[in-house]
């Protein structure tokens, strides 16, 4: 069991916590603007693999990692956790082990370029997700509220069903548009945990649906 004082943050850590987090709101503000989606592809791009690598390597801290581990074991809706961590992980690994792609839309894997070198964790992954399931179905729908412009937009996180030969799509896991929105809010939400007064976040995740939603409720 580790103690408080264990827990207390030092020095070292304040300073390296601060420029990380400072990093991550700027690039938070930026991306869910409604305007970031406007900017050219290839800069929206960067900036979206810039924040999965300042989020992961926020997962690295101990009071984040209990916290996911808490939302893992039932602190948190169904599946929360794994995407807060394995989905989010994943992203940052299939960004930074293949830097051979431009926009969002283009970036995909399959089980060639996943092994050709190792069995890692990108493949790992892979090979659990096409088993997760919520009512027999390979999706998680959320609904995130937008309180400045007093929207609800239904959103929904895909799990591929398939893991062999064929290409899986980033962009058919989580969409660009409403998916960054929903990432940006979920890793902020996790990040807030740990800041004392933490402002109130632009994009609030309100619950995941299961009611039947009609196909185009859903982003």
């Amino acid at each position: 069991m580790i103690s408080i004082e264990e827990l207390e943050v030092n020095k070292k850590e304040i300073e390296v916590l601060t420029l990380f987090y400072n990093r991550f709101y700027d690039l938070y503000d930026e991306i869910v603007d409604d305007n970031f989606i406007r900017e050219n592809e290839n800069i929206r791009f960067l900036k979206l693999r810039e924040a999965f690598s300042v989020y992961k390597e926020l997962l690295s801290y101990e009071p984040i990692k209990y916290y996911i581990e808490w939302m893992k074991q039932g602190g948190r809706p169904p599946l929360e956790g794994i995407i807060a961590d394995d989905v989010f992980s994943f992203i940052r690994n299939l960004l930074l082990h293949f830097p051979i792609f431009n926009t969002w839309n283009e970036v995909y894997i399959n089980k060639n370029l996943a092994t050709w070198s190792k069995v890692g964790q990108i493949d790992k992954f892979l090979n659990k997700c096409i088993n997760i399931k919520i009512d027999g179905e390979s999706k998680v729908n959320y609904r995130i509220w937008e309180e400045e412009k007093k929207k609800m937009t239904y959103f929904s996180v895909n799990f591929p069903e398939k893991y062999e030969d064929n290409d899986i799509y980033l962009k058919d896991l989580i969409s660009e548009e409403v998916g960054m929105k929903f990432c940006m809010a979920l890793m902020r939400e996790i990040l807030d945990k740990q800041v004392v007064n933490a402002d109130r976040p632009k994009i609030k995740i309100m619950s995941q649906v299961y009611v039947p939603l009609k196909q185009n409720d859903i982003k």
